[in-house]
């Protein structure tokens, strides 16, 4: 990994950190902070709710990195505490607690993986768990007297779900003050987030300023399209790309995207545009060799292409599926049962193709199927049926 760089001015400094992003609150006040000449205390607060990370996390992870190389101090806070209450955002529904075991084992990969993108001997790791978890109720008391009832319905998942007669629980809304207290505790500069986040990061601001510290500034990053290209990444809509994942599934899930979203990949997942003057394919190829390169090395990512371009591709560019024979079956849902087993060595269970059929996700030559209990249209020998996002079979 790259060491730290000797710092730029502080005007080339913002031009780096300006790309990518999607709000600042503010860019002014930064360059000022900027301009002090002293390394910054960049503020990145995680739950590990689950124990690995994918490409839609490394957004943020990648801008922190890059204020390390340009000599400022990443601070990346653990909420072992606040992971036990959920984060409510985005969430039409209270979200599900967690034991503090639970997350801290978590903690123990989430922490692994982030490392492989951040420098891990200057990153200064704290536990929020250290400061909630010794505070007297009466100083709780105090820390909500700082916020009012009218700024927490401002939040607009909180206002959809009383407006649609759905419960907010009181320990939710003490989410965004311990967020916003976590920047107090750590004196951050600067706070990175999600476009989701900056609710809970200007609660920080407010925080710091009643403390009579200087505001941190609001760094918001673009949420990262999952390889269905409609969702964010997520491990729920099965559009993900672990950063723990095998070379081979890491390039061949990245293949599958739409010309459309390699764009956006290319600028969020690596920060720069692709060559235009590349056949698309090939810049899809070098998209996928480079994601991989960044999370194994550069011989896993040329062992990687070299594996598909020897499975699936042929010489004028197009995909070679692998071909499976059905026999006699025509039911749709055992046929794409056989097709993820005979043509990729993949179990798929009655409940996944069930979903995968009513989401449209399989597809006959282009014709999509809604009904799992349909049988397979008349003669099926020749064409192309589609399993999902990334894996088809030629019927034989």
């Amino acid at each position: 990994m790259a060491g730290i760089i000797e710092m730029s001015s502080p005007e080339e400094q913002l031009e780096t950190l300006e790309r990518g992003t999607t709000k600042i609150f503010s860019s002014e006040e930064l360059l000022e902070k900027l301009r002090s000449g002293k390394p910054l205390r960049v503020k990145l607060g995680v739950d590990p709710t689950a124990p690995d990370i994918h490409l839609g996390h490394t957004v943020v992870l990648e801008k922190l990195r890059q204020f390390q190389i340009l000599g400022h101090q990443a601070v990346l806070i653990i909420g072992d505490f606040t992971a036990t209450v959920g984060d409510p955002t985005g969430r039409s529904s209270t979200r599900p607690p967690l034991t503090r075991q639970e997350v801290l084992v978590n903690a123990e990969t989430y922490t692994d993986q982030a490392f492989k993108i951040l420098d891990r001997d200057s990153t200064e790791v704290v536990y929020n768990g250290d400061w909630f978890r010794g505070m007297p109720y009466e100083d709780v008391l105090k820390l909500n007297a700082r916020v009012t009832m009218q700024q927490m319905l401002q939040r607009e998942d909180f206002k959809n779900r009383i407006d649609g007669n759905k419960e907010v629980r009181l320990h939710e809304m003490q989410y965004p003050v311990m967020q916003g207290w976590d920047s107090v505790e750590v004196r951050a500069d600067i706070e990175l987030g999600g476009t989701d986040q900056l609710f809970n990061i200007l609660v920080g601001r407010d925080m710091q300023k009643s403390q009579g510290m200087s505001p941190q500034v609001a760094m918001c990053l673009p949420i990262l399209e999952g390889t269905d290209g409609a969702r964010k990444m997520s491990k729920s809509y099965d559009n993900y790309i672990g950063v723990d994942e095998a070379p081979a599934e890491m390039f061949g899930k990245a293949m599958s995207i739409s010309d459309e979203l390699m764009d956006r990949w290319y600028t969020l997942l690596l920060g720069s545009g692709r060559d235009l003057q590349l056949h698309p394919m090939e810049a899809k190829k070098q998209l996928a060799a480079r994601i991989v390169a960044r999370y194994h090395d550069e011989e896993a990512a040329v062992s990687a292409r070299a594996d598909f371009e020897a499975k699936f591709a042929k010489g004028d560019g197009e995909v070679e599926w692998p071909e499976v024979e059905l026999g006699e079956e025509r039911r749709l849902i055992a046929s794409v049962a056989i097709a993820f087993k005979d043509g990729h060595e993949v179990q798929r269970s009655n409940s996944e193709i069930r979903r995968l059929i009513q989401q449209g996700g399989v597809q006959l030559d282009g014709e999509k199927f809604s009904d799992p209990s349909a049988d397979l249209p008349g003669e099926v020998a020749g064409k192309l049926l589609r399993l999902d996002k990334k894996r088809s079979v030629r019927l034989l």
